[in-house]
Order: C-alpha cells, then sequence, then structure tokens
C-alpha cells in the first residue's frame, strides 16, 4: 500500500472513532470496504473501465447501424405525453 493510501486509510480510521465512538481496526474497515465492492461489483468494475467520451466515429457508426426507422415521426409534445400524461 502506498503511503497516501496508508495515510487515508489513517484518517478514516480516527473519523470512525471520533463519530461512533468506536474503535477499528485498518482490517476492519478493510473488510467491510471489500464486502461492501463485492455487493456492488458493477461499480466497482466500471471504476476500472477506459473513459472513452467522446466515441470514436468507428464507435458512432456502429450504434447508428443497429438504428431502424419505425416510420413514425416522433415530436416533444409526444414524448412529454407519454411521460407525463
Amino acid at each position: 500500500m502506498d503511503d497516501d493510501t496508508k495515510s487515508r486509510l489513517e484518517r478514516l480510521q480516527a473519523e470512525i472513532r471520533l463519530k461512533t465512538g468506536k474503535r477499528v481496526t485498518q482490517q476492519e474497515i478493510l473488510a467491510r470496504l471489500v464486502e461492501h465492492a463485492i455487493e456492488s461489483k458493477a461499480d466497482l468494475i466500471d471504476s476500472f473501465r477506459e473513459n472513452r467520451v467522446p466515441l470514436a466515429e468507428s464507435e458512432r457508426e456502429k450504434f447508428h447501424d443497429g438504428m431502424v426507422s419505425s416510420g413514425v415521426t416522433t415530436t416533444e409534445e409526444d414524448i412529454d405525453d407519454v411521460l407525463y400524461g
């Protein structure tokens, strides 16, 4: 663990003690963080993905190639009616 991460973990440990009055070990904090990460795996996995905004032109074309026209023109009023009644 690098020094910055260790320092942040220590600050988190101190804040937990201040706000709860309970001493917790860094191991307990890490175990809780891992448990939380497993419960929300998708968020954790997504945090390691490369941000690719804006999309490359080839990606945009690939997206639009899958679209088909229904032949019906939809106005903003139509959308508002569906959403808000």
